[in-house]
């Protein structure tokens, strides 16, 4: 068997699935660790360093930890508490947060996998402290993780359907609180939740296929995803010195099924789950992040140029949470056949994740345009989380969509929200020794050293929907360093730079970082201007059509459907209202700005049609991609 027809099948078919493992584990260490871990061009700021000012993020963001913040610490440890056999006090969360016996695999999902998302909570608190300073904050996560300590017992895991799933949130938790919060007594928790946990995982990261083969009393037991562990795994090593963690992030990196063939530009992933694969790339992010290898730089690489190859106009991807065959007429089909298009906080929270590393290794400003993609069209359009656990799940890209709340409460959804809020001012900016990164136009204000001097650079905008933002420094002495301003591959005809009203000079290259290298003084104002005309962006379907060219025949010819999404900047408009069945590509092209207000309005033969942006559509129908008339 050649390696090119290597397929997941086969390794179990031959039984080589346990000896790869067992072989990987031997090895591991000497392949994986020859020295320091590899160096990137640009390099995150602390989230303390960013401040996000009035807008659609730090509306989000401040909603997310306030709701997080009100709700009640026994409520939260109650299923961790009736784990380990305590005493468990407060009103059960509900959905699939409790601790139930009532679990099913067809449609029910009361106490799917109680306590799952808790860690992401803490995470996501401890991010919100490490960006803001809030008191009550910090004291919230000192409870929680006080509470959670008595719990961590290995006990808590028999007959858990999911044990390394719930393990790696708890265990980000930890590691987040420890890191960025200062609660100190988190990393001694974190070692006891490894040892809790271990006991109940096996001995290499498994595949679903890989946990269907083994002996299961349900299918949701195969459903657990130990090939995401060793993001939260490398960075707890980072973050402690503790090789155990490092050594247990290389057992549970999945090579053998993913990460080889992937680093071989194989294509391993159709069929696969969307979001937890995505967030494997993470992994072996971290893989090269911290022991310098570049076969896992290249599968993660790989990897996400192939999700990207898939992906719709708004940036999401993985329709029914399942990853497809590119460069088919899959995703244009799956407009038909399914509601749930992109599983949005979790899909979005992998997706920033992804990009935030390979930008930061490559310097590549067409990650932050995939990045600020994603955040416009898909996340900030996010139902707020309720406080009944109510949550935006699924956006949908259906020939009638519409924006509902998932059946069941507190779902994953509800821990990724509030961790890729927190995570915007990150995500913003980053420096490197030139000087600073402006990766996307949010209102924020943003405070690094450079050569020694403190910099703040204010930026003030209403981006996307208006197509210009104002960036203002403010330094105690002259300094000269490259402001580098993301040119997104988008940006049209009189997309320019200008330093205090005067034009920079250069070709300003979409794709590319633009850097404005120049001494700078206090109240030096940097504005940029986007050219950003209405264009499609399209899907196309094969489509069989009876002909009658032969006489007393009837054949089938194969004609192609299209179907555009209509775009103007970053952002994709959705037809809302009354709209006609099919829709020219002129008329769409031709569309005008609604005065005053983040719309479209495209003129058809009946009457006017309005659309609207992802985030400015509320319970109303909308339609993503329009059918074209032949």
């Amino acid at each position: 068997m050649s390696f090119r027809s290597f397929t997941r099948r086969d390794v179990l078919k031959s039984g080589a699935a346990a000896s790869a493992g067992l072989a990987f584990g031997g090895r591991a260490m000497a392949d994986l660790l020859p020295g320091a871990g590899a160096s990137t061009r640009l390099k995150q700021l602390e989230y303390g360093q960013v401040t996000l000012l009035p807008g659609p993020m730090r509306s989000q963001f401040e909603q997310t930890q306030a709701r997080f913040l009100g709700l009640d610490n026994d409520m939260l440890l109650k299923p961790f508490r009736q784990g380990a056999g305590l005493d468990a006090p407060g009103d059960d969360m509900g959905g699939w947060y409790s601790n139930s016996r009532f679990w099913a695999t067809n449609g029910g999902a009361e106490g799917f996998v109680a306590g799952h998302s808790f860690g992401q909570y803490v995470s996501a608190l401890s991010r919100g402290y490490a960006a803001t300073g809030d008191r009550a904050t910090k004291v919230k996560v000192e409870q929680l993780v006080a509470g959670l300590q008595p719990t961590l017992v290995s006990r808590f895991y028999d007959g858990y359907h999911l044990p390394g799933y719930t393990f790696d949130k708890t265990f980000c938790g930890l590691s987040d609180a420890c890191s960025l919060a200062g609660v100190e007594s988190a990393k001694p928790a974190m070692k006891v939740a490894l040892d809790a946990a271990l006991p109940h995982l096996p001995e290499k990261a498994l595949s679903r296929m890989e946990q269907h083969a083994r002996p299961h009393q349900i299918d949701g037991d195969t459903w657990d995803e130990t090939y995401t562990l060793p993001e939260n795994l490398f960075l707890a090593y980072q973050r402690t010195g503790d090789v155990r963690y490092r050594d247990t992030a290389v057992r549970f990196l999945e090579d053998d099924l993913l990460f080889n063939p992937l680093s071989e530009d194989i294509n391993v992933l159709p069929g696969e789950h969307a979001y937890s694969h995505v967030n494997a790339l993470s992994s072996a992010m971290q893989a090269y992040l911290t022991t310098g290898s570049e076969k896992h730089l290249r599968a993660a690489t790989n990897g996400f140029r192939i999700v990207q190859e898939q992906s719709y106009a708004t940036g999401g991807w993985g329709p029914g949470e399942q990853l497809l065959r590119p460069h088919t007429d899959d995703l244009a089909r799956s407009i038909f056949s399914e509601k749930n298009s992109f599983e949005t906080p979790c899909g979005a929270y992998g997706h920033f994740k992804i990009t935030r590393y390979l930008l930061r290794v490559t310097g590549d400003s067409r990650y932050g345009d995939s990045m600020e993609r994603v955040l416009y069209n898909t996340v900030l359009g996010a139902k707020p989380i309720q406080e009944d656990g109510s949550s935006f799940y699924y956006s949908d890209y259906s020939m009638n969509g519409r924006k509902l709340y998932y059946g069941n409460k507190w779902p994953c959804c509800s821990g990724t929200l509030p961790q890729i809020a927190a995570d915007y001012g990150i995500s913003s900016y980053f420096v490197s020794e030139a000087g600073l990164h402006v990766n996307l136009f949010v209102p924020s204000q943003v405070t690094w050293k450079q050569g020694g001097t403190p910099v703040t650079l204010v930026q003030e905008t209403e981006y996307p929907f208006r197509p210009t933002t104002k960036m203002t420094l403010k330094l105690a002495a002259e300094r000269e360093f490259a402001l580098n301003v993301r040119i997104p591959e988008w940006a049209g005809l009189g997309t320019r730079v200008m330093v205090n009203g005067n034009v920079v000079e250069g070709v300003v290259r979409p794709g590319t970082f633009h850097a404005v290298k120049r001494g700078w003084r206090n109240g030096d104002v940097v504005e940029m201007e986007f050219g950003m005309p209405v264009r499609l962006e399209t899907l196309s379907m094969n489509v069989n059509q009876p002909s009658t060219t032969e006489p007393g025949k009837m054949l089938a010819t194969q004609q192609t459907a299209e179907f555009a999404a209509m775009m103007s900047g970053p952002v994709v408009y959705m037809a809302t209202g009354h709209w006609p069945t099919e829709m020219t590509r002129s008329s769409l092209v031709a569309a005008k700005k609604v005065e005053g207000g983040d719309a479209y309005s495209v003129e058809t033969e009946r009457s006017p049609i309005t659309f609207r942006p992802f985030m400015g559509i509320g319970d109303e129908m909308y339609r993503t991609y329009q059918p074209l008339k032949a």
